[in-house]
């Protein structure tokens, strides 16, 4: 009996050697499990004492089923995100998807700046960032500022926005403007033979043409910075004669610069001692000269071309919508 035995368990166990060399698989979750129950092990002495429990090698086979279940093989676990507390451990995002994530991420940032910057509010009409193009082109010649004062109120980068905001209010920005009841031609409130007065002294390299914007401007830049700084001509009889302008005046000068002192030399037109550095001195300027050039311009549209050079960065203003709504010649923005 005894020899029937021990063959039954030499038999058993040589069984079981041979499973396990033919599947490395099985060996390798026992060896998990061995690893697994060591580092709980660990954990354990680390807490303190560790505690028998009784019946504790019975329950190691059931021990080792619930471990494999819930936790899975190592290699396995590995390739899992964490999850959160109770829940299952997510899927790991692989490097395709995480390109295709952030693609479709930026795809959505840039069409939001578009959306916030095509609805960002009231804009000018299109024709004033085309006329900026052409004022930078006109404001290149040098003989745009005053003779001999070389005031040159209309080409400083501070205040060049009175062309664009004078050409805006008369024709609407078209270069093609033709006022057939007072023969107005082009951008500027100029007619052609005042254009051609004007244009003489700009060294044009070719006949003036009102509808060429680049030359209405550079005689409309002339043409302004002469009414505010005056000009010395020579007269028929071969004397200089002087022409004073807006800022020939101690009233003018006190408005536009706070100070009465005005500035003369011999023989020359006479300027304020100060500049013209406020932007209520520069609306009032604006005003003036508009009035002088537009020969018969009501008040109000005066003062309308004054409101928009004053909020020249800021077309959303309500006064300066209110403005562009009730201009004549002016075709809607696109």
């Amino acid at each position: 009996m005894r020899a029937r035995q021990e063959n039954y368990t030499r038999r058993n166990g040589q069984h079981l050697a041979d499973l396990m060399s033919e599947d490395p698989e099985l060996q390798r979750r026992i060896d998990e499990v061995t690893m697994l129950r060591q580092h709980e092990l660990t954990e354990q002495l680390a807490d303190g004492p560790v505690r028998g429990l009784p019946g504790d090698e019975d329950l190691d086979a059931d021990w080792r089923t619930d471990t494999l279940v819930n936790r899975g093989r190592q290699s396995t676990a590995r390739s899992r995100l964490p999850g959160l507390p109770g829940l299952p451990a997510l899927p790991a995002v692989s490097r395709w998807l995480k390109i295709v994530i952030i693609a479709l991420l930026a795809v959505i940032v840039a069409v939001l700046v578009f959306m916030n910057v095509s609805s960002s509010g009231p804009s000018w009409p299109a024709s004033v960032a085309t006329m900026q193009s052409q004022i930078d082109r006109a404001c290149q010649n040098p003989d745009v500022r005053s003779e001999p004062t070389q005031v040159n109120f209309a080409c400083s980068p501070a205040t060049r926005a009175v062309l664009w905001v004078f050409a805006l209010v008369t024709s609407g920005g078209n270069p093609y403007f033709n006022d057939t009841s007072t023969g107005r031609l082009g951008l500027e409130p100029i007619t052609p033979r005042q254009g051609g007065q004007v244009s003489w002294s700009l060294n044009l390299h070719h006949p003036y043409n009102p509808f060429n914007p680049v030359d209405s401007l550079q005689v409309a830049a002339r043409a302004i910075n002469s009414i505010i700084g005056g000009a010395t001509l020579t007269g028929a009889n071969g004397n200089p004669v002087v022409q004073p302008g807006l800022e020939s005046r101690a009233a003018k000068c006190r408005r536009y610069t706070g100070s009465p002192e005005v500035t003369k030399r011999q023989g020359m037109p006479g300027i304020c001692a100060l500049p013209v550095s406020t932007m209520a001195g520069r609306a009032a300027l604006v005003t003036d000269v508009f009035r002088k050039w537009v020969v018969g311009a009501d008040p109000q549209t005066a003062r309308d071309a004054a409101v928009l050079f004053e909020h020249a960065n800021d077309p959303g203003n309500p006064e300066v919508q209110s403005i562009l709504k009730r201009l004549p010649n002016l075709k809607p923005s696109s």
